[in-house]
């Protein structure tokens, strides 16, 4: 099995923001900030890695009538553990993040590579498609972040890049949000076509 194929799959041909655009919710809300971007990212990217590696070694003992519902308790357990490390370890993060942390549960991308990928491939396997989706989706909230950030409050990661004359006000607020991942979505599409 080519796990670099596995791994870079998430980052460019099924980059969960910018190609099959799934997971807008936590896209959209959580993206005021390149850090907010950047943490949001990584949280489910944890939540991918552990779910779709438990979920490929118990592939086999799972009866297909209650595959979903299996799919669905494993991937809540790790958003709480999750969630609760963040609260304990980060509540910065917690509390700029919010509601969106326990949401992670519901997110289409993890209970679609869970079906997609996870229940039909080795563990190992499974670890590299959590990874490079993973991957892709913090790269992607990162940059959409960083954009709507610099634009917006003339900052990035909180650092003052450019005067406070140049904010538009528009990008932190939620149309900035469609109007930047709309444009991003638009430069990936002439990149991969040119």
């Amino acid at each position: 099995m080519n796990y670099l194929k596995i791994l870079t799959n998430g980052l460019i041909k099924e980059n969960p923001t910018f190609v099959l655009l799934l997971g807008m919710c936590p896209t959209l809300a959580t993206t005021t900030s390149a850090l907010n971007g950047l943490s949001m990212g990584l949280a489910t990217m944890f939540v991918l890695i552990c779910s779709n590696l438990a979920i490929s070694c118990i592939k086999n003992v799972t009866p297909d009538k209650v595959r979903i519902p299996v799919f669905v308790v494993v991937i809540a357990s790790f958003v709480t553990v999750l969630q609760m490390l963040i609260k304990a370890y980060a509540p910065a993060v917690d509390k700029s993040l919010g509601i969106f942390i326990p949401l992670i549960v519901v997110n289409c991308i993890i209970l679609g590579r869970a079906e997609a990928f996870a229940c039909k491939n080795t563990p190992l396997a499974s670890i590299f498609d959590g990874l490079g989706i993973g991957l892709g989706f913090t790269f992607a909230l990162t940059l959409l972040g960083a954009v709507r950030e610099l634009l917006g409050a003339g900052s990035l990661f909180g650092f003052v890049m450019l005067p406070e004359t140049t904010n538009i006000l528009l990008f932190v607020l939620p149309p900035g949000a469609f109007i930047t991942l709309g444009y991003l979505i638009a430069i990936v599409n002439k990149l991969k076509k040119g």
